[in-house]
């Protein structure tokens, strides 16, 4: 599943079984870390629990017009635009796109999503077949994996991402950015270094 986004930042993620649980994880954590809980725009396959979890998540109760009322309303902006894959045997026949919730996105796809899960898969040994690079608790996991997200959102320049240069500069025509640039978050790519001498501060919403 992944965000109609493109900054091809990674905001939130989570690992184990299949089940609605799961999609529940990123949904709510992708709605806590989205600037004032806004409504944004979901990409999926045709997977049952995606539309459930989204339309439970982006729901919020507005005044009624009478005291002490409230009406359920879905949260503004919120879209799910699912992509099903039809097969015969191994041979793919037909590709439906289901405007489940909103209008459908313009790039349906999870095309971008499933290029990343390759760039994981090559980046880190635990999650290759046959390999002897375990993970083999939920902690070594989660750092292993947070630490590759990091380096996708932060450290590596995306070219769907770079910005004409009006002059070249040292024979370069094009700006790199990287995603958390892109989002505005940094106005450079960052390096390790960066990361292990840099100041983090974590704010507790009262």
């Amino acid at each position: 599943m992944s965000i109609d986004r493109p900054s091809r930042f990674v905001v939130a993620w989570a690992f184990g079984p299949r089940t609605a649980h799961l999609a529940a994880r990123v949904v709510e954590t992708t709605r806590t870390r989205t600037a004032n809980h806004a409504g944004i725009p979901w990409i999926s396959d045709g997977w049952e629990p995606y539309a459930e979890t989204i339309t439970d998540t982006y729901t919020d109760a507005a005044p009624a017009g009478i005291r002490d009322w409230r009406i359920l309303r879905r949260t503004p902006g919120v879209r799910l635009t699912q992509v099903v894959k039809h097969r015969r045997g191994r041979r793919l026949v037909h590709v439906e796109v289901r405007a489940t919730i909103g209008p459908a996105a313009a790039l349906p796809h999870t095309v971008h999503v499933e290029r990343f899960n390759g760039v994981l898969r090559d980046r880190l040994g635990c999650l290759t077949r046959k390999s002897h690079a375990f993970a083999k608790d939920t902690p070594t996991w989660d750092a292993a994996v947070t630490l590759a997200l990091f380096e996708h959102n932060w450290l590596q320049p995306h070219i769907a991402l770079r910005r004409p240069l009006a002059v070249p500069v040292a024979g370069r025509r094009y700006a790199q950015r990287t995603p958390a640039m892109a989002l505005g978050l940094t106005d450079h790519p960052w390096s390790f270094a960066d990361f292990l001498t840099s100041s983090v501060h974590h704010y507790r919403r009262e």
